[in-house]
């Protein structure tokens, strides 16, 4: 039987799920994202070269790989196409390749505009969106009147009018300046042309495949806790970045996801605002930012850093059914005389081992830590798990005990080859069947 995993991020993303994604890829034919826009951005370190992906899965850096594109994702063609031609230019195939789905939603440029407003008017109390347009574009699908990838393809009147309708409350709002909807319209028309040759019915693709025994990766974005219904709401994302992203993204059933397989830092990040009870502030903060290059791919923003937080990790594991945990960046920790692990949060003389749903409750959280000790001898090439610092190798069995899973893969370094796959783990495991 062939085996389909689910690779999603357990904290607030930036995880390293790029990375993780470029490594499994050669054991599937089809890498599928599922969920978000390119907010995401998924870094990839290949002989030396970097590639920064926001909407194409990873997996398109290996020969002879499809990568789709669901519905569950909002898509800015131009960011696409820009995408597109950067690999080509890189020497990376993508024509052939790439399936988009004709039911994905499209971000438009009066989007973009309405994103940057309604973080201005929040004032203190933003988000902390990048400002692309994905909000709003979630908020026009969920309204009933954003516009699809195969209204581009089809009656031309029916667009004309969408687009009329959806301009037309746009300047409403946006007085200042007017958007003319036949500029809007001209634009979708092309894009939909240099489109059309990606397009697909992604459910009947992947359909098909599984029918054939073809194994798919399921690629998703950002993480668990930024997730719009699961997550440390509001200061999330707009869509479903938890494993039942995959069926509505997808449009495959829950029995296509044979394993699920959680990405965590071995420490914690978070870009945008929104409670995280383990940042440091001063020079520890400051340190593991540095030593980990934690600075946003897709907008550049400094992430904000902390300890390992077992009661978020735990509270991933239990909502998508994580069966094994890939820990990235253990090298950051490299070189530090000790380490503390958050295990429990203290709020009004309570200890809270589960994660609180109220935002109120997280921002006053006090984490409690247990102090590890750390290790001197660098852990980056290490290709083996008992080749690790024994003090590593204890961190991470540690992790294993309060975060409720086992550790099947460890990210040493930045490159393909700075990983280590326990053989013992559920991941060899789905990665030897056939």
């Amino acid at each position: 039987m062939s085996t389909n995993i689910a690779v999603l991020g357990t904290q607030w993303g930036d995880e390293g799920k790029g990375k993780i994604v470029d490594l499994l890829t050669p054991h599937f034919p089809i890498v599928a994202r599922y969920q978000g826009g390119h907010n995401a951005g998924h870094t990839v370190y290949v002989d030396g070269r970097k590639f920064v992906l926001h909407l194409i899965p990873s997996g398109i850096l290996h020969d002879g790989v499809r990568c789709v594109i669901g519905n569950g994702v909002v898509v800015d063609a131009q960011a696409l196409f820009r995408e597109v031609d950067e690999l080509q230019d890189l020497g990376v195939e993508v024509d052939g390749r790439l399936v988009v789905s004709d039911k994905a939603h499209l971000i438009l440029p009066y989007h973009r505009e309405l994103d940057v407003l309604s973080e201005a008017r929040r004032g203190e109390r933003k988000i902390g969106t990048t400002s692309r347009g994905i909000g709003p574009a979630y908020e026009d699908k969920i309204g009933r009147r954003g516009i699809r990838i195969c209204d581009l393809l089809g009656d031309r009147e029916a667009l004309a009018a969408e687009v009329r309708e959806n301009v037309s409350a746009r300047n409403r709002i946006i007085r200042e300046t007017t958007l003319d909807w036949r500029e809007v319209l001209d634009q979708l028309v092309r894009d939909g042309d240099r489109l059309r040759a990606w397009v697909g019915d992604v459910s009947v693709i992947l359909a098909e495949a599984f029918r054939q025994g073809q194994r798919v990766l399921f690629e998703g974005a950002q993480g668990t806790l930024l997730d719009i219904d699961h997550g440390t709401y509001p200061f999330v994302t707009s869509s479903n970045s938890t494993v039942g992203g995959v069926c509505t993204g997808l449009g495959v059933p829950p029995r296509a996801i044979h394993g699920t397989l959680g990405v965590a830092k071995a420490y914690t990040t978070r870009v945008g605002e929104g409670p995280m009870p383990t940042e440091l502030h001063g020079p520890e903060g400051e340190q593991l930012r540095e030593s980990g290059q934690e600075y946003g791919a897709s907008t550049g923003r400094p992430r904000r850093c902390g300890w390992y937080d077992a009661v978020v990790v735990r509270y991933a594991v239990r909502i998508n059914g994580v069966d094994a945990l890939a820990l990235t960046k253990l090298d950051v920790l490299d070189g530090l005389s000790t380490i503390d692990v958050c295990t429990a949060y203290e709020v009004g003389g309570r200890v809270l081992t589960e994660f609180p749903s109220d935002l109120r409750v997280l921002a006053t959280a006090r984490p409690r830590y247990e102090t590890l000790p750390g290790w001197s001898r660098p852990t980056r090439g290490v290709t083996s798990f008992d080749a690790l610092p024994r003090e590593a190798q204890e961190y991470i069995r540690r992790l294993e005990a309060i975060t409720g899973v086992p550790v099947a893969l460890v990210s040493t370094g930045s490159d393909r080859g700075d990983t280590i796959i326990r053989p013992e783990s559920a991941l060899s495991t789905w990665l030897r069947a056939h």
